[in-house]
């Protein structure tokens, strides 16, 4: 047995969820500059459990079943007062996700119908779990989800109070378009690795959400702005990147391990950056990240990645640092839920060797003689 690092150029199972074949990334084979300008996040939800983009009345009945299952129980929202108040906004969410399970009859039937419902509540719940916790350690009350509207426009109701303004909700929309799925990434693992010992669809979120919570993973974009806001104005880029290329840092949102000639998803969200940067009257993110990008293509030939214009997206919209990951898991928790079931529908343990470095032959001694 021969190991590779990280597994990579390792093939560990077979999908028709998604796809990356010479830097293109589809959906059950559509591709992604065509999703991301033409459908909405909720037929891509459809699209991803089912196969197939849904007609009118089949999108209508997905919309009211999340919408019926958009409202989390009573005890979540006592458990999540009982947080720090400087808890870490994604170990949040995995403990409140957790929790979820306590609270569905369902939880441990393994029906592929029983599993689908699972499905519906966990993505119209997450949303719902995030916003609560926004504004519960700001001291306010949650707000209950509004019924008949999407996932993009209820979250960001749910989060302000205030009904959102148009284009906000095509680019959360756009955003979670885009990171709905991304063929076997290290979250999509974790879960049908979890999934895999016939584990229930909870804990499989759950373990994706643990992955996603690494910088090298979904924390990436909130390294993005975090780097955005110590740099502070286009007219510190230069000393900056220049300083990190010397010392051969890594600057945050570059590069990607599968994509070699740039991140497809990239440009729809600079495209929303700067048209949002124009609506607030605030160019200086979008114009920064431009700049950064100049500098390290121009020097390193890394290009940007789905991060890299995310993070100005969101703090476009007014959206908190901390958040940012926790809003890639409402979009990923479609991707993830999808692969679980698939796992289901075709299971087998996932269970890998490791080549084995350590000494060989070892002859125990008594503790005495130690």
């Amino acid at each position: 047995m021969t190991a590779t690092k990280g597994l990579e150029g390792i093939v560990a199972t077979t999908s028709s969820v998604s796809s990356i074949i010479d830097g293109v990334l589809t959906y059950r084979g559509y591709n992604i500059d065509d999703l991301a300008e033409n459908a909405t996040f909720e037929e891509v939800v459809y699209l991803l459990w089912y196969g197939k983009l849904p007609n009118r009345s089949e999108l209508d009945r997905l919309l009211k079943d999340l919408s019926e299952n958009a409202a989390i129980p009573a005890e979540i929202i006592d458990q999540i007062k009982l947080y720090p108040k400087n808890v870490n906004s994604m170990a949040a969410l995995r403990s409140a996700v957790s929790s979820l399970a306590l609270y569905d009859e369902e939880a441990n039937d393994m029906s592929k119908e029983a599993n689908l419902r699972k499905a519906i509540k966990l993505q119209a719940q997450i949303p719902t779990i995030i916003a609560a916790f926004a504004r519960i350690r700001e001291g306010k009350e949650p707000i209950a989800p509004k019924a008949g509207v999407s996932i993009a426009e209820n979250f960001l109701y749910m989060l302000t109070g205030k009904n959102p303004e148009k284009i906000a909700v095509e680019a959360l929309d756009k955003a979670l378009v885009l990171h709905a799925d991304h063929e076997l990434n290290a979250s999509t693992f974790a879960a049908r690795v979890t999934v895999a010992t016939l584990s229930d669809i909870y804990s499989g979120v759950t373990s994706a959400i643990g992955a996603l919570k690494g910088p090298l993973h979904g924390g990436a974009n909130e390294a993005v702005m975090a780097m955005l806001e110590e740099i502070g104005t286009v007219d510190n880029v230069a000393n900056y990147i220049n300083e990190k290329l010397a010392n051969k840092e890594k600057v945050m949102g570059f590069g990607h391990r599968v994509y070699k000639n740039g991140d497809p998803r990239a440009k729809h969200l600079q495209k929303m950056s700067q048209e949002l940067g124009k609506i607030t009257g605030n160019l200086n993110w979008y114009n920064m990240s431009i700049q950064i990008e100049e500098m390290v293509t121009g020097q390193k030939g890394l290009k940007p990645n789905v991060d890299f214009y995310s993070a100005s997206v969101y703090t476009s919209l007014e959206i908190p640092r901390d958040l940012f990951t926790p809003i890639f898991a409402i979009s990923r928790t479609s991707g993830w839920t999808a692969h679980i079931l698939e796992q289901y529908d075709n299971n087998r343990l996932i269970r890998p060797r490791a080549e084995y470095t350590g000494p060989l032959h070892q002859v125990f001694v008594p503790i005495e003689k130690r």
